[in-house]
């Protein structure tokens, strides 16, 4: 699950554009080197991780009317919920 500092900065944008990918790789999320993720998977148990992740689809699948971008709210919570399957595949 862990990615180098290489694999992140090369997945930073899409590869069709030089645009940020707001969904997979928001630029603020890796601010010093590292994405946000890959901390907060490091310091959390596999349960409290998975109670994030599952928080995270919880919030953008409730938000995603009234913020002003749905589509981009959905694809969020299926990265959210993408990880958590994986995570729960990976006994």
């Amino acid at each position: 699950m862990s990615k180098t500092l290489k694999e992140i900065e090369d997945n930073l944008y899409d590869s069709d554009s030089v645009s940020p990918d707001p969904v997979n790789h928001p630029p603020h999320y890796t601010v010093g080197g590292i994405e946000t993720l890959e901390v907060i998977s490091a310091k959390l148990t596999k349960e409290q991780y998975l109670g994030y992740l599952l928080g995270n689809v919880m919030k953008y699948v409730m938000r995603h009317n009234y913020k002003g971008k749905p589509i981009e709210d959905l694809r969020k919570a299926r990265f959210y919920l993408e990880r958590a399957i994986t995570l729960s595949e990976d006994n």
